[in-house]
C-alpha cells in the first residue's frame, strides 16, 4: 500500500500547476489571436484563430479561448482546438510541465483546471493520460478518468495510464565503480 501511495504521489507531480512557477501568477497575461469579440454587457471575451496566451513561463495555444468574468472579477477560461496545449516551468527546478487535450477549462475563483478528451500531462519522462484530468490547486487533489463520464471502458485508450520512470541511482559508496564491458579479440585468431 505504501508503494502505491508513493507511485501516485510521483504521478501527481506531473499534474500542471502542482508545482508551477509561482512567480508566473504575478506577471502580465498576453493574448494573441486573429480575432477578438468583446461583449462588455455579458463580461465575455472570445479570442479566435491561432490563440496564444502567455504569462511568465506559462504558454497556452488553442484555436479558440473564451474568457468570462464574474461580478467579483474572477475569470473562467475555456480553450478549445485540436489540440489545446500548455507548457510551464516548474517552481525551483529546471523542468517543464506540458499538457495536451481537446478542451481545457480553468476556474480562477476555485483554482481548478480541467482537461477534456485525450488529456495528457507530462513532466520529464513521467506522464498521465486519460479522458479527463482535473486538478484542484487549493486542495492539491488530482482526479483522472479513463473513459468519458457514464461510458464503460471498451479499449485500452479508455483507461487511465501513468508512466513513471524511477530516478537513476548513484552507485553505493562501498560498491566499486564498474568498468564498461569491452570486447577484445581472441589472441589465438587472426
Amino acid at each position: 500500500m505504501r508503494r502505491s501511495i508513493a507511485l501516485l504521489t510521483a504521478a501527481l507531480a506531473c499534474v500542471p500547476a502542482a508545482q508551477a512557477e509561482r512567480a508566473d501568477r504575478e506577471k502580465e497575461i498576453v493574448i494573441g489571436a486573429d480575432r477578438l469579440t468583446a461583449d462588455d454587457k455579458n463580461r465575455t471575451s472570445t479570442f479566435d484563430g491561432g490563440v496564444v496566451v502567455t504569462q511568465g513561463t506559462m504558454r497556452i495555444t488553442a484555436a479558440k479561448v473564451t474568457v468570462r468574468e464574474d461580478a467579483e472579477r474572477f475569470k473562467y477560461y475555456v480553450a478549445s482546438g485540436s489540440p489545446v496545449t500548455f507548457r510551464q516551468k516548474r517552481d525551483k527546478v529546471d523542468e517543464w510541465i506540458e499538457g495536451f487535450a481537446d478542451r481545457a477549462e480553468f476556474d480562477d475563483r476555485n483554482d481548478v483546471l480541467k482537461l477534456f478528451t485525450r488529456a495528457r500531462v507530462k513532466s520529464n519522462q513521467s506522464e498521465i493520460t486519460g479522458d479527463m484530468i482535473t486538478y484542484d490547486m487549493r486542495r492539491e487533489v488530482a482526479e483522472v478518468s479513463g473513459a468519458p463520464q457514464g461510458k464503460a471502458p471498451t479499449s485500452p485508450q479508455d483507461r487511465v495510464k501513468v508512466i513513471i520512470l524511477p530516478p537513476k541511482k548513484a552507485p553505493a559508496k562501498d560498491e566499486p565503480a564498474r568498468e564498461p564491458l569491452t570486447l577484445k579479440p581472441d589472441a589465438g585468431t587472426k
